[in-house]
């Protein structure tokens, strides 16, 4: 059989099958159906108006010169063998041509016995699937496709939802998704990805199918005629479409550096962040943890305790190569252990100035060893700026200009943070983690005021975190000046000034307080939205004594403020008080509203800010516990009566590692850039690979930055691979000019380098949207 390929010409037309393998009345639905396409048809700009057809003849799959002539065929049908053999075959041959495919709610049924149907249609309906028509929200993540873009993010719709016999996610594009919290999926839903409506380049054509269309009533709501038109505009050839983006097929990760030699770090030493020039060179770093084989010096009384090497990489996409740019020598290479063995310290960050590829400028967030006091254990935290030769990869050390310095304890593990980001006003971000121990509070808030070593607490993150006039447990804000110095920019928390009883109590370089452990911070340059994520406590089950189970963050940022820690965690959970002198008995419980610092440890203020709510919060139970509350506000945290208002994520052994917003350039002639369908979402992830997040996530632009949680998330878990042979423990990502994905994988060890230590890169290798554009059945007028 041939058909004229592709179908269709100048006068576009789509042919309408409700063809069904049952006997009698036609459905109403169909009528529904057949009347709402013709409507369509006959709408919008005349450049994309099409003819239909409508029949239930099926020998129309064995006229070639009939079916040649239609642009996209829509299944409206029922289920069952609607088709016999050869006319399945034209409608093979037909797809093969080029041409198009719409198959709507029941289609899904039809040919139950053909896998080349079963491709063409993308799934199945399970015998588990619910009858009744349910009202519920679908997510609409495709912000790019024509039969999305002008939707609703989440979009109130009644209709049947079929359970899925396999999630066909990954193997076709996802354009939306149905929420089974927001309806009744029955004992057989698909849980927190259930797709509802997906297309796919199939077999030489273009198919499409949404699940959505099962009642009269959908094809008068305006929604979903402009769902189908989109549909039909693509499948018909009227306009391009990308139906690749989220296909893991579609994607390749390398892994671009080798094992270190022995005794060396000549690759990679202990990962710990990365970044990306605009020439597509990579700069990434290790903390100070050496080889495992190394030893590491942990006794006080000798000098060299702690000391590590900070190194700097460089490698170079264009010829392959790694080069050791510079190393620092750190305070941070203690090895494992206990809280008072373990340190998190050394070479933490790192940034290019925004001027890089004139001025070579590297800014470096670190701990030296030099700056330690051996009798106090305490040391000197800085932020520095280098300059780097672009002609040698090699950092002169020689050239620190040290723009910010602050003490931290370093008695106890643990808490560094270390990330740093710039927005399109040349401030730079720096994040800093609660310089606290983990212990001395059962997991649950880190207030516990007794546990000092020479009169510094290292277990009272109100001490820092929570202390105005502190730098640790905070995002800085500050604006580097070309002579190595900074000013403060206009709209941080504090102004520096603020005093109470007529002291300074406040550094006007905090932007956010309130943060636990802020490994990694981002910030989209085109809003200046600032993005993080921090480790939460231990805690493994909420306390209706003490609080929160361990929440780790991610929070979406546009203004200065206080996010809660250590008083308040997810949207705006409280923990209970503690002080001396019995530390051990739970006092009041904070009020996130009107929080205070009375901490025996505070010199800053204690009237706070006002907590603000997060973006994302998770623990072992899962994502976004939230509970009922009491008259004062106080939640239950009683496990039983906890629901997840984020059900596509949990916890375990968390550790939260934020990502950047991905920004797609349309100017970009790159090969290997992430398509468009991923530009301004957030991406989310954590160290490990179980259950954890490794998300993509879309935000309401009317909530973000209020504690509105996503509408949508998109899991990553194919495309940047998971497992001890793939990117096991994400420890950094970011996307460099050319639109790849570049991630650190910390190995398979702790406070070292290992074998397993690596830079990747993740690319995209689908093409571009279909059909091509010289296919396009009809020029715009």
């Amino acid at each position: 059989m041939s058909i004229t390929s592709p179908p269709g010409g100048a006068n576009v037309r789509v042919l309408i099958f409700h063809g069904s393998a049952a006997s009698g009345e036609e459905s109403p639905v169909v009528n529904a159906g057949i009347e709402a396409i013709e409507r369509i048809g006959l709408s919008g700009p005349a450049a994309q108006r099409f003819e239909v057809e409508a029949t239930d003849d099926a020998s129309v799959f064995t006229d070639e010169t009939k079916l040649g002539r239609f642009n996209s065929v829509v299944f409206l049908t029922g289920g069952g063998d609607v088709l016999e053999p050869e006319q399945e075959a034209g409608l093979e041959a037909y797809m093969e041509a080029g041409g198009g495919f719409l198959g709507v709610h029941d289609a899904a049924r039809a040919e139950p016995y053909s896998d080349w149907f079963t491709g063409l249609v993308g799934a199945r309906p399970a015998a588990s699937s619910p009858t009744a028509v349910q009202r519920a929200t679908v997510e609409v993540g495709d912000r790019r496709h024509p039969a999305t873009k002008d939707l609703p993010l989440q979009w109130k719709h009644p209709d049947q939802w079929p359970n899925w016999v396999k999630n066909p996610s990954g193997e076709v594009h996802t354009v939306a998704r149905v929420r089974e919290s927001t309806y009744q999926p029955g004992t057989g839903g698909n849980g927190a990805d259930h797709p509802v409506s997906w297309c796919r380049d199939y077999d030489g054509g273009r198919s499409f199918y949404t699940a959505m269309g099962g009642t009269v009533s959908s094809y008068d709501e305006t929604d979903f005629r402009a769902h189908l038109r989109g549909a039909l505009l693509w499948t018909t050839r009227l306009v391009r479409a990308d139906c690749k983006a989220t296909i893991n097929a579609n994607y390749k990760a390398q892994r671009l550096t080798r094992p270190n030699q022995p005794g060396q770090n000549d690759q990679i030493g202990e990962p710990h962040g990365l970044v990306t020039a605009p020439d597509g060179r990579v700069l990434y770093i290790g903390r100070g943890g050496a080889d495992s084989a190394q030893p590491v010096v942990t006794d006080w009384n000798n000098p060299d305790i702690g000391k590590g090497k900070g190194e700097i990489h460089v490698y170079d996409p264009v010829t392959g190569k790694v080069t050791l740019a510079g190393a620092l020598t750190v305070f941070g290479n203690k090895g494992g252990g206990d809280e008072l063995i373990k340190v998190e310290e050394g070479l933490l960050g790192i940034e290019l100035d925004p001027r890089f590829q004139q001025n070579g400028w590297v800014y470096l967030h670190y701990t030296p060893h030099a700056g330690i006091n051996r009798d106090t254990r305490m040391a000197e935290r800085r932020v520095s700026r280098f300059t780097l030769d672009p002609a040698t990869n090699k950092l002169d050390t020689a050239s620190e200009k040290v723009l910010l310095k602050w003490p931290v304890q370093i008695h106890s593990c643990c808490h560094a943070g270390g990330g740093m980001a710039w927005d399109s006003k040349g401030n730079l971000y720096i994040a800093t983690g609660d310089n606290n121990s983990s212990g001395f509070s059962g997991g649950y808030s880190g207030n516990n005021p007794q546990p000092n070593y020479k009169g510094v607490s290292f277990a009272d993150a109100r001490r820092t975190a929570g202390n105005t006039n502190n730098l640790n447990g905070k995002i800085l804000r500050i604006h580097p000046e070309p002579d190595g110095g900074y000013t403060l920019p206009e709209g941080n928390l504090f102004t520096g000034r603020e005093s109470d009883e007529g002291g300074g109590k406040t550094r006007g370089e905090i932007y956010v307080m309130g943060v636990r452990n802020p490994a990694r911070i981002s910030v989209d340059r085109q809003t200046d939205t600032l993005y993080a994520g921090w480790v939460g406590p231990d805690a493994s089950a909420p306390s209706t004594t003490w609080g929160p189970a361990k929440y780790d963050t991610f929070a979406a940022i546009t203004k200065a403020g206080n996010h809660g820690w250590p008083y308040c965690m997810g949207n705006k959970q409280p923990y209970r008080d503690r002080n001396l002198p019995d530390p051990s008995q739970p006092l009041g419980w904070y009020d996130c509203d009107r929080p205070k610092n009375e901490s025996p440890n505070n010199d800053g203020l204690v009237n706070l800010p006002p907590v603000t709510s997060n973006t994302i919060w998770y623990s072992p139970q899962g994502g976004g516990p939230d509970f009922p509350r009491n008259a004062a506000g106080v939640p239950s945290y009683k496990a039983e009566e906890q629901k997840f208002l984020l059900p596509w994520l949990k916890g375990g052994g968390q550790a939260a590692m934020n990502g950047p917003v991905y920004r797609y350039d349309d100017t970009s002639t790159s090969d290997v850039k992430w398509p468009a369908y991923w530009d301004g979402k957030w991406f989310v992830g954590d160290f490990y690979d179980g259950d954890q997040p490794r998300h993509a996530v879309l935000l309401d632009p009317r909530t973000a930055g209020q504690g509105g949680t996503p509408v949508h998330a998109e899991s990553l878990k194919k495309i940047i691979p998971v497992g001890n042979d793939g990117i096991k423990n994400l420890m950094d990502w970011k996307f460099a000019p050319d639109g790849s994905l570049y991630v650190l994988d910390y190995g398979r060890g702790f406070f070292t380098s290992d074998a397993r230590s690596a830079l990747w890169r993740v690319t995209y290798t689908g093409g571009g949207p279909t059909p091509a554009a010289g296919q396009l059945a009809r020029k715009a007028e």
